[in-house]
């Protein structure tokens, strides 16, 4: 089978639950719109898109699917036969046919977005490397929210975001932002 050359879209928990306001102040609020405009430019060029949505078991959740907040935003709502694969840990990988679907696909490489930086997408970032994949993760197409520390002092959500990428960089993918990206699919149809 002929390899994909064109990296698989990844959108991680874009969902309403992370509209709610008990999750405290976020930082980079045009990360929904980042995505958006990546998500345009691949389904243009009818590139593979892949949607992950948060499931919980607790009804009383937000993630839980009788909730609204459970559906994923309408900037970014799946379309045609793009897959969504619901998981129950932060990981897009365990308990998920996502790497069987990339595999299938013949898949190398995938660009990583969505909420929330320190948490899913980490994780998700972390096992994608681990697992072969060739991962980009964009900056400013990720978002976090404040965090209290192990001593209870609040960390801002940009610190948060910050940190969170500087330990995935270079170990387990390129971070770079949405327009480093979109250069570069310029400079490849150039070539």
């Amino acid at each position: 089978m002929k390899r994909n050359n064109h990296p698989a879209l990844i959108l991680v928990d874009i969902q309403k639950a992370f509209e709610d306001q008990k999750w405290g102040k976020r930082n980079n609020l045009m990360a929904e719109e980042n995505i958006k405009e990546l998500l345009d430019l691949w389904r243009t060029k009818d590139w593979p898109v892949v949607h992950i949505q948060h499931y919980s078991d607790n009804p009383t959740s937000l993630f839980h699917p009788s909730n609204k907040t459970f559906e994923i935003k309408d900037i970014v709502k799946p379309a045609g036969s793009e897959p969504v694969f619901t998981k129950k840990v932060n990981s897009a990988f365990i308990g998920t046919d996502l790497e069987s679907y990339l595999r299938k696909s013949d898949i190398i490489s995938v660009v990583i977005t969505g909420l929330t930086t320190p948490h899913c997408i980490s994780t998700t970032t972390r096992m994608s490397g681990n697992l072969g994949f060739k991962t980009t993760l964009l900056s400013d197409a990720t978002a976090a929210f404040e965090l209290r520390n192990i001593n209870g002092k609040i960390l801002d959500a940009e610190t948060v975001h910050q940190v969170s990428l500087a330990t995935l960089n270079e170990e387990f993918a390129k971070v770079m932002t949405t327009h480093e990206l979109l250069c570069n699919i310029r400079e490849e149809e150039l070539r």
